[in-house]
């Protein structure tokens, strides 16, 4: 007589939280000032200007656009601005900053709002060792939020975790 295999994971009332499912699904993207000034270093305004109506907006559409100097030019606060006012009727969002900073932002903004009634009470897995850049101030965002309504919180896979937080009884 055969014994039944039992998957001790599904039936262990374990939920699995993968912070690779709140990336951005839209393609990030990169608008580097530099280019659009005089020498790479310094903004004209009159040229900044007719540059920037030379640029073909429509190839930002449905992207996430990070707006940068790679120089390092003292731009003005009313050039990201203008570059904004182009992009916001074809980007998906518009961002200053790097990928880290836009991604660090998005991860705070996008856990803050999540609703936590499902995880009341219950022992979850912050999945890791994904294959997008999650920052670290995801998990520990995620840890803070869970951490007054989670019975438990562990990090890895359901096979090997890490014991991070556990409610006393």
């Amino acid at each position: 007589m055969e014994e039944k295999l039992i998957n001790r994971v599904s039936e262990s009332g374990l939920i699995t939280l993968n912070l690779e499912n709140f990336f951005p699904e839209n393609p990030i993207t990169i608008f580097d000032l530099k280019d659009y000034l005089y020498h790479g270093l310094i903004l004209k305004e009159k040229y900044f200007r007719d540059d920037l109506k030379q640029v073909a907006w429509r190839d930002y559409s449905g992207k996430i656009v990070l707006i940068l100097c790679s120089s390092d030019a003292i731009i003005p606060m009313w050039a990201y601005m203008l570059v904004s006012q182009y992009l916001a009727p074809f980007a998906a969002d518009v961002f200053t900053g790097d990928e880290e900073s836009f991604l660090r932002n998005h991860y705070h903004q996008i856990l803050g709002a999540l609703d936590l009634k499902p995880y009341q009470g219950k022992r979850i897995i912050i999945k890791g060792c994904g294959s997008k850049p999650v920052p670290p101030e995801a998990y520990s965002r995620i840890t803070q939020l869970l951490q007054p309504v989670a019975q438990s919180i562990m990090f890895g896979e359901p096979c090997s975790t890490v014991p991070v937080f556990k409610r006393p009884r």
